[in-house]
């Protein structure tokens, strides 16, 4: 071997950060206004954390768990615990009391990490977390508390030394943690190495993937809850990116303010948080010209919510595809050389769709027998994927056999790829509505829904049919609430038959003040398929 074997860890990349940007600035929303310091601060203040951490009594490879919202403090906890050589569990505070006891007991938390609007919630809950050793709430002062043992994060760090050295580790250590929803039972844990985490960060940065660079301003809405806020708070950090933090349950005035005061240039979030975001922008006229590329995903983005920001406000909408298992980045819209001259509807055409594989994973469409599918844009297949980056099996899971086999992660996701080798999602496999032995695609009827001009939201969903097995049925949030519902419904079947056979055209439309969403900022599919249900036989 002629290279040296550095191992890949988490810490190098901090470092490097601090030592090179000391001056570069990091933002955090704080209620109505905002905190701000600079890289050589943060350095200080999580290497302090370090020794908190210590102090604690946290032995490397435990679990660290976090109940928190996107700012400074969560931001110096990503990068203390794995530094440390611990594991930084991020918890998804949307969920149930039932699925939290779980994650928790199941991950074996050994400290908890809490902000301070969340802490009823934990309180409720403490009995019943049995690995639990200590509480730290995330504030400057210790609050009125049952929890016991309980710090104050502010005050724990001012009896740290900011001198603190941070070990070297196995690359191969776990670093990190995310549950991920399960279809049925209870949610999947997916645990990150140091080098898969190390890898997928450094990939953010390459031009045809993200082109993270120290001359970004990043905006990371998705929660850093959730699936490492899709890298973003490793890779910005990484490259000396200015980060601007949202803060406690932004609203989407509180992230158009801040995307036009500090001129960001890169924002990530659900495809439900950018929607929302037009409905304010129709509204009040914030500048937004500062962004490069508006990041949606969670859900295939709506051709008409892609054009309304390309077309209206010059943002062009990027997209992606990955999930927990994938840490998450796995594919990225990437216009091809020989369709730059197209123009934006030929870029548009590009991005509605989810992209090629990134540098350094491995993506096959294949049929019910394993078997690829042609490249012809039409043949839909499941997608598997492999690489450093992509999980071998859940934690402590038997439900890995189901998803996980012959090296490959088997995602559920239906989808085709075409010539140039880039994947169009259909549908999730559990959310293809198959009538009379038809497969129908929710998603290609969800987008063509909400090209509609009167149509705010659209989740489709199956219901069961005693002659067809299973028939769409469309939930609809409208831009106004004076219209006529009859005459709405026969408006939007109308809108539909001019693309689809009369046999794809959902059998009812309800209309919603609002369509429920996931922890993830997803519709809901699940649940309203549940509530759906019940009301079927009515019908």
């Amino acid at each position: 071997m002629n290279a040296m074997s550095s191992p890949l860890l988490l810490r190098t990349l901090f470092e490097r950060a601090v030592q090179y940007f000391p001056h570069n600035e990091i933002v955090s929303r704080e209620d109505d206004n905002v905190f701000r310091y600079r890289y050589k601060d943060f350095g200080l203040r999580v290497r302090r954390l370090g020794h908190a951490l210590e102090a604690l009594g946290v032995r490397r490879g435990e679990r660290v768990a976090t109940l928190a919202w996107n700012h400074y403090r969560h931001l110096e906890l990503y990068f203390a615990v794995p530094s440390y050589g611990a594991v930084l569990h991020t918890v998804n505070l949307r969920l149930g009391d039932e699925d939290l006891v779980y994650i928790v007991n199941h991950a074996e938390d050994a400290v908890v990490f809490v902000d301070l609007d969340l802490l009823p919630v934990v309180e409720r809950l403490a009995p019943r977390l049995r690995s639990v050793r200590a509480y730290v709430v995330l504030d400057s002062v210790l609050p009125s508390t049952r929890l016991r043992p309980v710090f104050a994060y502010e005050q724990l760090l001012e009896g740290s030394r900011s001198d603190y050295a941070f070990p070297t580790v196995d690359e191969n250590a776990p670093a990190g943690m995310c549950y991920t929803s399960a279809t049925t039972g209870r949610p999947k844990g997916v645990v990150y190495t140091q080098r898969s985490l190390y890898l997928h960060t450094l990939t953010l940065g390459l031009a045809d993937v993200l082109a993270v660079s120290e001359y970004d301003t990043i905006l990371p809405v998705v929660p850093m809850f959730h699936v490492n806020s899709w890298g973003l708070p490793f890779a910005g950090v990484t490259m000396g990116s200015k980060l601007v933090l949202p803060g406690v349950r932004p609203r989407p005035e509180d992230l158009l303010r801040l995307i036009e005061s500090e001129r960001v240039t890169l924002a990530a979030a659900a495809v439900t948080v950018g929607i929302d975001m037009l409905k304010v922008l129709a509204e009040h006229p914030y500048d937004i010209s500062s962004l490069r590329y508006l990041m949606l995903g969670g859900q295939a983005t709506p051709q008409a919510v892609m054009e309304q920001y390309w077309l209206r406000y010059g943002v062009p909408i990027f997209t992606a595809w990955g999930a927990t298992e994938t840490s998450p980045i796995a594919t990225c819209a990437h216009v091809p050389r020989h369709r730059l001259t197209e123009g934006v509807e030929g870029r548009i055409a590009v991005h509605v769709r989810q992209g090629r594989v990134v540098p350094g994973l491995e993506l096959r469409v294949v049929d019910d027998n394993g078997q690829d599918v042609p490249w012809d844009d039409r043949t839909m297949g499941e997608v598997w994927v492999r690489g450093p980056w992509v999980a071998r099996e859940y934690y402590r899971d038997l439900r890995s056999r189901e998803s996980f086999g012959d090296g490959w992660w088997h995602s559920g996701d239906i989808a085709t790829i075409d010539g140039d080798g880039i994947l169009r999602l259909v549908d999730r496999k559990k959310d293809l509505i198959k009538s009379g032995g038809e497969w129908i695609s929710s998603v290609d009827l969800e987008n063509e829904l909400m090209a509609h001009p009167d149509v705010a939201e659209a989740c489709v969903v199956a219901v069961p049919h005693e002659k067809w097995l299973e028939r769409p049925v469309a939930c609809v949030v409208l831009r106004g609430t004076s219209r006529d519902e009859e005459s709405a419904a026969a408006e939007l079947r109308a809108w539909l038959a001019n693309k689809f056979p009369k046999w794809w055209l959902p059998d009812r439309f309800l209309f919603m003040h609002e369509i429920p969403r996931t922890g993830a900022g997803k519709f809901n599919k699940r649940r309203l398929r549940e509530e759906l249900r019940s009301l079927a036989h009515e019908w």
